[in-house]
């Protein structure tokens, strides 16, 4: 199943630079920072040097308030001397915590602690500058009491009910009064996108650890000024937290910062705008409106539709009117889900050759006067060949769910899925095709020339991944597996990249660095999605292991026939063979045999070390790449794109005879 790396399921409209640390410690706290700067890199610039590691250890929180109220001034006055026109990254902010921690005689325990702290610090100014009415305080369930609790639970969270039994309802009643929207809810997911929607411009929450963690891969990378205070512990039920600093952080008072950070916010938000239904109908007016509507009424979401005539189904007003159903339910699919990673990169490209002005403060403003509508329908045609990807690949593996609906062919049928999935691509072709007016003969061939090459070797990739599935003989050696996620994944990548480019000016000199970066991104990515596989996926509604015993050709496999013995090889072969359905106690049986070769293979180690190559070889091209704003994109997509921790393999599952 084709996963987007950024891409979760739909909500409701409710919503090489010197870090240098103070002089008050025993000696200066240096950073030896990626390329990603806010000046120009240096040919002695340092290359970047992340390394993933296990973090587990590293969420100890200090045990007294003594203990926390010194290292947070610590954290105050290294955060104070800090340039703060980029985001840290999260190489920065571990090595500050483990140096500031190491100076003050503290073990490293605390690392993941104490990045929150420094983080929080160094968004302080730029949260207070956003007025209450702008920011949201999210807090977590376990603050309240497990027993008693009379709150229920909607799709955002827990509705407290204020019965005083918790400190939820106090923290909440005064960020109410001061404007704040309230959410009571975990997960880095909603949480941006709620950010992309344009309701808020900071945050400030309380949560665990292994929470914030995921937060600021997620939250802070992307530029959004953050606050945060940890609780003391990460036991999910009837935890504390230090309720002043809570209270302090919810009144930080607004003033004016004297430097604003870098954001991706609003090219984010540039690229989700473009598929609400209006702004889509605008950029790309439909052909056949449904009769009995206007051009407007056309654009209206299935949601919408369905509420229009009572007792009437999403599914039957999208297909009233034979002649406009296909468009209708392409339109239809377009606005769902996701945070169009991909329209986002190659705008932020295209503003990274262009001055990188969409990242500043003023970037709204900027990029509504200086993006054209044919930038931005270049943009909106990746996602319609993503989109028809996903239509095409749903109906090949019969997947039930996407963004945790119905796939569309469960909802109209195969034939007529095909054909939205087959109208989607033509769509993709005809928002470029159209603006040689306003971009030029040559830039709209080079892109279509871009577009066709992804989509011909994507359908490669599928191709060889199809019949593998089919084919009796399971043999896969890694580097088959690879070639194949490279002909399946990258392309998608690579086409976003260089539409981007091209809008910009010409192909070279990034042409060939930027394929090459693609395609280790987009490997690393799809052998992460391998290893989620085993744990399941709540928002396409996958189950564990569902790849492996449905005959995919996955990495993990390969790793296993490579690394078991000829018997254990046979073994593993044998569980290739047609088999009971999903949710079988046989299919759990079957799961659980799989994972314990796997494991005896040492494949979830080996798949994780190829991940991490692939990762630092697409840094290593970033290191090399000009101009600093488009190095930076790059390091930013290395980040959020392979977002996924570095956990330990998955336990062994049993099962029970």
């Amino acid at each position: 199943m084709r996963i987007d790396p950024l891409d979760d399921a739909p909500i409701s409209s409710r919503l090489d630079t010197e870090l240098v640390a103070p002089s008050s410690l025993a000696s200066p706290v240096t950073v030896s920072a990626r390329a990603g700067s806010a000046t120009a890199k240096s040919s002695s610039a340092a290359p970047r040097t992340s390394r993933r590691r296990q973090t587990a250890h590293l969420k100890l929180v200090p045990p007294t308030r003594e203990m926390r109220d010194f290292l947070y001034a610590r954290a105050a006055e290294v955060a104070a001397q800090l340039d703060k026109s980029r985001p840290l990254t999260k190489d920065e902010m571990e090595m500050l915590a483990r140096q500031t921690l190491e100076r003050a005689g503290q073990p490293e325990g605390y690392t993941g602690w104490m990045m929150v702290v420094i983080a929080s610090e160094f968004w302080k100014e730029q949260v207070a500058a956003v007025p209450p009415s702008r920011r949201l305080f999210l807090l977590p369930h376990c603050l309240k009491h497990a027993e008693g609790c009379p709150a229920d639970y909607d799709e955002f969270g827990l509705e407290c009910r204020k019965c005083g039994a918790c400190s939820i309802a106090d923290f909440r009643t005064r960020a109410e009064e001061m404007g704040y929207k309230v959410l009571v809810a975990e997960g880095s997911p909603i949480v941006l996108k709620i950010i992309v929607s344009g309701y808020v411009d900071a945050i400030v929450g309380v949560a665990c650890l292994n929470v914030l963690e995921k937060a600021i891969d997620k939250i802070l990378l992307a530029g959004i000024p953050c606050m945060a205070v940890p609780l003391l512990s990460s036991d999910c039920r009837n935890t504390s937290v230090d309720e002043d600093w809570v209270r302090r952080m919810i009144e930080v008072q607004p003033t004016q910062p004297t430097q604003r950070t870098r954001s991706y916010v609003h090219l984010l938000r540039a690229a989700s705008q473009m598929f609400r239904p209006a702004e889509l109908e605008r950029l790309a007016p439909r052909v056949r409106v449904p009769a009995g509507t206007s051009a407007g009424q056309g654009a209206r979401s299935s949601s919408q539709e369905g509420a229009a005539e009572e007792g009437s189904s999403p599914s039957k007003d999208l297909v009233r009117d034979p002649l406009a159903a296909t468009e209708a339910i392409a339109y239809d699919f377009l606005t769902r889900g996701g945070k169009y990673s991909r329209p986002f990169i190659t705008l932020a490209v295209y503003d990274a050759l262009t001055g990188g002005h969409g990242t500043g403060p003023d970037g709204a403003e900027h990029i509504q006067a200086h993006f054209s509508d044919a930038v931005r329908r270049a943009a909106l045609s990746i996602e319609a060949f993503h989109k028809a990807s996903l239509v095409h690949d749903d109906i090949e593996d019969d997947d039930p769910f996407r963004y945790g609906e119905d796939t569309v062919h469960r909802r109209f049928g195969v034939p007529t899925a095909i054909n939205v999935g087959d109208y989607l691509i033509g769509m993709g072709y005809r928002l470029v095709s159209r603006e040689v007016a306003s971009l030029g003969p040559a830039v709209v061939a080079d892109i279509l020339n871009c577009l066709s090459d992804a989509h011909l070797r994507l359908s490669e990739g599928q191709g060889a991944e199809l019949i593998w599935r089919d084919a009796r003989d399971k043999q896969l050696t890694p580097l088959d597996a690879l070639k194949i996620y490279t002909l399946k994944t990258a392309p998608a990548f690579e086409a976003a990249l260089l539409t981007g480019v091209r809008l910009a000016g010409p192909l070279e000199p990034y042409g060939e660095p930027l394929r090459q970066f693609a395609r280790n991104l987009g490997v690393a990515f799809q052998i992460l999605n391998d290893l989620a596989d085993w744990e399941g996926d709540d928002h396409n509604k996958l189950a564990c292991g569902g790849d492996a015993l449905s005959g995919r050709p996955t990495v993990l496999w390969a790793l296993a026939l490579e690394g078991l013995s000829p018997a254990r090889r046979q073994e593993l072969l044998a569980l290739a063979a047609p088999g009971p359905r999903e949710g079988s106690s046989t299919w759990d049986q079957r799961l659980a045999q799989l994972q314990r070769l796997y494991h005896e293979a040492g494949v979830f180690d080996k798949a994780h070390r190829l991940v991490e190559k692939h990762r630092q070889r697409a840094e290593k091209i970033a290191d090399e790449v000009e101009p600093e704003p488009l190095r930076a994109l790059l390091y930013y997509l290395v980040d959020s794109v392979l977002d996924h921790h570095a956990a330990p393999p998955p336990p062994q599952l049993t099962t029970i005879h």
